[in-house]
């Protein structure tokens, strides 16, 4: 008789408890996307400084800058958890300067701190505000693009000016369309350097660094990476790999 009464007990309350988490809904990560469009003629020098997270500079054939900023929650929360947990996005913006006719600055605040190149933070990304940005950046295709990335993704393509990239920990790639030639040096702190094009490759105890010096005139790529991978590619760019 016992085992019966214990067993409608636990029937009354699973139906009790099951349409409060249906009601509920599933736990969920939050988002918010912002984009914001500059004038910008070809040929200047655009700075992105202080993003972190998953950043893809793409050129295209239009007289500005795009900025789509994707901001979204480490974590997941319950639904009624919405409101306040998306306070945490007026935490991470995005300010673009037009410093003059020929120079635009793309920053993140609150600013990073700032550490030596070959002394990175964590080998791991430290979440920062609980949110990783998600940047898509489009920039006339003959700029000069100078990137200062704190630690996660990047990829640039169909960027036909100079282009220079730091970045602390994560994966870089650079995709070069043809026509060269370009003036290439490449380097990790810890990590690997693969390249499309045959140079001179050399591997540290560590890091690696690749070099390759086309025909002058060339166009100048500078990339560094403290820890982590670089890859080189030639060619159409296939655009960038996504998180799911």
């Amino acid at each position: 008789m016992s085992n019966h009464l214990l067993m409608v007990f636990g029937l009354s309350l699973l139906a009790t408890v099951v349409p409060l988490v249906r009601a509920e809904g599933a736990a969920q990560s939050f988002e918010a996307t912002s984009t914001e469009r500059t004038p910008f003629a070809p040929g200047g020098i655009i700075r992105v400084d202080g993003s972190y997270g998953y950043l893809a500079v793409d050129g295209w054939d239009e007289p500005e800058v795009e900025v789509t900023m994707i901001k979204s929650t480490n974590r997941f929360y319950e639904p009624s958890q919405k409101q306040q947990e998306e306070q945490r996005f007026e935490r991470v913006r995005i300010v673009t300067e037009r410093r003059s006719d020929k120079e635009l600055a793309i920053t993140t605040n609150p600013p990073v701190r700032k550490t030596v190149f070959f002394f990175p933070r964590p080998l791991l990304p430290s979440p920062r505000h609980g949110l990783t940005p998600d940047y898509r950046i489009h920039v006339p295709r003959n700029s000069q693009l100078i990137v200062r990335h704190d630690n996660g993704y990047v990829w640039v393509s169909d960027v036909t000016g100079d282009i220079e990239v730091h970045s602390h920990t994560g994966d870089m790639i650079v995709m070069l369309p043809d026509p060269g030639p370009y003036s290439i040096d490449a380097r990790t702190g810890l990590g690997s350097v693969s390249s499309d094009f045959v140079g001179k490759g050399h591997h540290y105890l560590a890091g690696s660094r690749f070099a390759y010096a086309g025909s002058p005139p060339s166009r100048r790529i500078f990339l560094r990476m403290g820890s982590g991978s670089i890859t080189i590619k030639s060619g159409p760019s296939s655009g960038p790999a996504r998180r799911d």
